[in-house]
């Protein structure tokens, strides 16, 4: 058994997406201030792009695992990863998962990277794969957020935080690029704040209907006397412009203008945000910003964390839904009832009152 002070050099392996690395950062803020450990995150393209703003990340191992998504490495570059993770000398290992995923083939390889202490939730028995070894109840005896299932995980160190909410630092520098860029983009002289809508998503199942979005970027529009920004990767300018064209002269497409930080800003800066589930979301939980989701009834662990927000389900369509054993079953107990699209009245309506009568934030001149 490792003591304490022997966790100075932990492997942290979360291979997901960008929000599911936003929803670790806890529990490796928990490693860093316990036992003052240099934290690696092993995680995704995708989910690499927020750790430059996680201050409990100090090194970063970008590589796409072959089990959580396709198109990852090949057999030779798993024993490359294997042979780049033993050179590193961890002390442990902590791989993060949701509750439908296994862990034991990122065991396997960082058993055989040699790292003595491994850390993980699992339905079998791991044997010798996991030498911390946390039986996996959920989905099935209780759900949890992300966020608590990370804390749990690695309390089964010792591991704790003064502050579990979600936490994103940015330099002055990012911000002031942003606001130049966003007082270039907005056709009137800078004042009060602005509201954004964010409808792209990953995955098709998630989506919400075009002509919704424009009908409620047309409400809010007559609702509030501000810009609504219509935001996005730069593989949703088209939707984007679609949608802010429809709307009017009122909406603007910022979708592809922003890096990740800046993003990060235009969620911090927003009056309001409306956003399907995907990783704006946790960005805005992050920062504090009011924000009304549009869930597709996927995972229950993923809402904001700890942070002002309405929640507005919606079912998968049946064509569309996973044929995972572990998400048909939570689909079967917990989402069994069938739930149309939230019109866009009612959108508005949770907005208003999500919102009430809070004080508009004031943009910031920088010139």
């Amino acid at each position: 058994m490792h003591e304490h002070n022997a966790y100075r050099n932990v492997l942290c392996v979360r291979a997901d997406n960008m929000g599911d690395v936003i929803m670790s950062s806890p529990a490796m803020r928990a490693l860093k201030e316990t036992f003052g450990s240099h934290i690696t995150l092993l995680t995704s393209a995708a989910g690499a792009v927020i750790t430059p703003y996680l201050d409990c990340v100090d090194d970063v191992m970008i590589t796409d695992l072959p089990w959580v998504g396709s198109g990852g490495l090949d057999k030779e570059g798993l024993l490359k990863l294997t042979e780049e993770i033993r050179s590193r000398n961890f002390d442990a290992a902590v791989i993060f998962t949701v509750y439908s995923q296994s862990a034991l083939p990122t065991a396997m390889l960082l058993y055989m990277a040699g790292i003595p202490v491994r850390v993980a939730y699992a339905r079998e028995n791991p044997y010798d794969l996991l030498t911390h070894w946390i039986p996996d109840r959920e989905p099935y005896e209780c759900i949890l957020h992300q966020v608590q299932r990370d804390l749990n995980l690695v309390n089964q160190l010792g591991a704790v935080t003064s502050n579990d909410h979600l936490l994103l630092n940015l330099q002055l520098s990012c911000k002031h690029l942003f606001y130049q860029k966003l007082y270039d983009l907005l056709p009137d002289p800078p004042g009060t704040s602005y509201i954004v809508l964010h409808p792209g998503v990953s995955e098709a199942k998630r989506e919400y209907p075009v002509s919704h979005w424009i009908e409620i970027g047309k409400m809010i529009v007559a609702e509030y006397d501000m810009p609504v920004l219509i935001s996005g990767s730069a593989k949703e300018i088209a939707l984007a412009e679609t949608i802010s064209k429809a709307i009017g002269q009122r909406a603007i497409c910022t979708a592809g203008a922003f890096t990740v930080g800046e993003f990060v800003c235009l969620i911090d800066g927003a009056h309001g945000v409306v956003s399907v589930n995907t990783g704006t979301i946790h960005v805005a939980a992050a920062t504090q910003t009011p924000i009304v989701v549009l869930y597709a009834q996927t995972n229950p662990q993923h809402t904001p964390w700890k942070s002002e927000h309405e929640i507005l389900p919606y079912s998968v369509p049946k064509h569309l839904q996973s044929r995972n054993a572990i998400i048909s079953h939570v689909a079967s107990k917990y989402y069994n009832q069938t739930l149309p699209v939230p019109e866009p009245n009612w959108v508005l309506d949770t907005f208003k009152m999500l919102l009430g009568e809070g004080e508009l934030k004031n943009l910031p001149d920088f010139f």
